[in-house]
């Protein structure tokens, strides 16, 4: 398995000591999505895809797979677009997109690789408690049913549609695979919320308000340039223990 390269660096980097604490002062639980939602290409469509980024289900961001395009969204977008963070998680974002891509459709359980129009979705979350504790999730299925779930604070797995086992077995016993996830929701994730904070907290308390979530109108892509490996081993010297 070949590492993951990135431009300039390596962007799931150890989990700092710094990043275990809630440096905002926020004493309420918050939490940060990434809602990806993938077409494969088909008779009926183009292949695209696109991402959607929310804090308290507050949309902040929404990126085009295919032409890389990036839109923030609302106060909280704006407040954050620009900095070294933003563009730290358009990277990562782009390069989970590109695989998440390449992973479902070589796994998919059957009922759903012939579904046509195919319309999957992935849902990356972390969530940081009012009492410090932090946690991180994978859901995987399509825009109608989740089909498997990945709980990355005790890295197990759990099938919610029979047709999953499979994939579910497969990616348990593949450490690479495990660690990505893991590190990405429990080490990524929760760096990028703690940072968002630091921005929500100094924006006027009118606009911190939750508001529904933004409708972005997906349209065709052009399709992905797709990784050729799954770029996982480079990650295995940076895997540390997470203490919540």
């Amino acid at each position: 398995i070949a590492g993951r390269h990135l431009p300039g660096k390596v962007l799931c980097r150890p989990i700092c000591a710094e990043c275990r604490g809630d440096r905002t002062g926020h004493t309420d639980t918050h939490s940060l999505w990434y809602t990806f939602t993938i077409a494969p290409k088909s008779r009926h469509q183009p292949q695209w895809c696109t991402v959607q980024g929310q804090v308290d289900k507050m949309t902040f961001l929404h990126y085009n797979c295919g032409n890389k395009a990036t839109e923030p969204f609302g106060t909280l977008g704006q407040a954050i677009h620009g900095t070294n963070t933003w563009r730290e998680q358009i990277e990562t974002v782009h390069y989970m997109a590109e695989e998440l891509t390449k992973k479902l459709l070589a796994n998919l359980p059957e009922a759903f690789a012939t579904s046509d129009p195919l319309f999957l979705q992935v849902k990356m979350s972390c969530q940081h408690k009012a009492n410090g504790h932090t946690t991180g999730s994978w859901d995987f299925g399509s825009t109608e049913e989740t089909f498997l779930t990945f709980d990355a604070e005790n890295r197990t797995w759990k099938v919610h549609y029979a047709g999953a086992k499979q994939m579910k077995e497969k990616w348990e016993h593949d450490p690479d695979v495990n660690q990505f996830f893991y590190i990405t929701s429990m080490g990524d994730c929760k760096s990028w919320l703690t940072n968002f904070l630091m921005h929500w907290e100094k924006m006027p308390q009118a606009t911190q308000t939750a508001g529904p979530m933004a409708t972005a109108l997906a349209r065709p892509m052009s399709t992905a340039t797709m990784s050729n490996s799954w770029r996982l081993s480079v990650l295995l010297p940076y895997i540390v223990l997470v203490i919540v």
